[in-house]
């Protein structure tokens, strides 16, 4: 379990670099880097030519490669111990590892399609979003392992389950958006100021993509605000708790990396920062949304303390006794 823990740890922190570095691709222009060539560049993988672009996509590309060889080395772990409890089968570790290869192999196609295509803006939000599925997938892996303190939860949260599930899911449509103003043409400055447009520079489709972008932002703003206070009223677990103010931090830091952003007029370490931060944000909710569903990994004993009608009210969420 522990084994598994730690790769699933580590596919999830090359992936986050690489969702990252797929930003700082686009932002610096360097996406066609190696021209239409692919997986190669320019006929090799360890090119001569030192210019900007090349170097930031070849490293991008390598970086693939890493995340690919870390997710099968987690397949391989968790199929060679599938025997062991809380590994094989429903709400266990192999199944969503199985799907993050093939997540990866799709979004390496993807990579391709979107080289060869030349950037197609629709292409590279797609190319994005099964990235972010990837993350999650990982972060669930994690998760059923034990992992972001899965271990000290005792039982499912139902009511914050669905609370983290809708938090997710309007994550989704930001992020989603969020991709369509960077790749919009003319979207990403229709609308300056901050919070509130101060002036439109552009109608249409990509004033309303942007506009909706933040309408989005805040409305997940204000309802991670309720989970917030619903679980703490609760008094549910410890982990829940602190995944839940995670997730309110990132999201309010989100909102003034947004403000600088928009207010000193787009510059690219500040939208690299937003792309950064926005995917924290992601796999913070996703985590939170899978520690609220419970583990197998609890056992028996904690889950009759913490169920156990003798738990007074001052007891800790957690039902440890003392």
């Amino acid at each position: 379990m522990m084994t598994i823990r730690r790769l699933g740890y580590l596919a999830l922190v090359i992936g986050f670099a690489q969702v990252v570095f797929g930003a700082i691709v686009r932002i610096t222009g360097s996406g066609m880097g190696c021209g239409d060539h692919w997986p190669d560049c320019y006929g090799s993988f360890t090119p001569a030519h030192s210019g900007p672009s090349l170097l930031v996509e070849i490293s991008h590309r390598y970086g693939a490669g890493a995340l690919t060889l870390a997710i099968i080395a987690l397949v391989v772990a968790a199929w060679l111990k599938r025997s062991e409890p809380g590994v094989s089968g429903p709400g266990g570790m192999l199944r969503p590892s199985l799907l993050a290869i093939l997540l990866v192999i799709v979004a390496a196609i993807f990579g391709a399609v979107t080289v060869k295509m030349a950037l197609n803006p629709f292409v590279v939000v797609t190319h994005l979003v099964i990235g972010m599925s990837l993350l999650a997938v990982l972060v669930i892996v994690v998760v059923r392992a034990g992992g972001f303190g899965a271990g000290t939860v005792p039982a499912r949260y139902k009511r914050t389950m669905r609370s983290a599930a809708a938090a997710a899911g309007l994550t989704f449509l930001i992020l989603v958006f969020g991709a369509l103003t960077a790749n919009t043409s003319g979207a990403a400055v229709a609308c300056l100021g901050f919070p509130w447009c101060r002036a439109i520079t552009m109608g249409g489709a990509p004033l309303y993509i942007q506009v909706t972008h933040r309408i989005l932002a805040f409305l997940l703003l204000g309802h991670l605000i309720g989970i917030v206070i619903g679980a703490r009223k609760r008094g549910e677990a410890r982990a829940i708790r602190n995944a839940a103010w995670t997730a309110l931090g990132i999201v309010i830091l989100q909102v003034f990396v947004a403000a600088a952003m928009v207010e000193m007029y787009l510059p690219p370490t500040l939208r690299s920062l937003h792309q950064a931060v926005g995917t924290a944000l992601w796999i913070s909710i996703v985590a939170l949304a899978a520690l609220a569903a419970g583990t197998r990994g609890t056992s028996d004993i904690e889950r009759i303390v913490y169920e156990s009608p003798s738990r007074g009210k001052f007891a800790t969420p957690e039902g440890v006794s003392t």
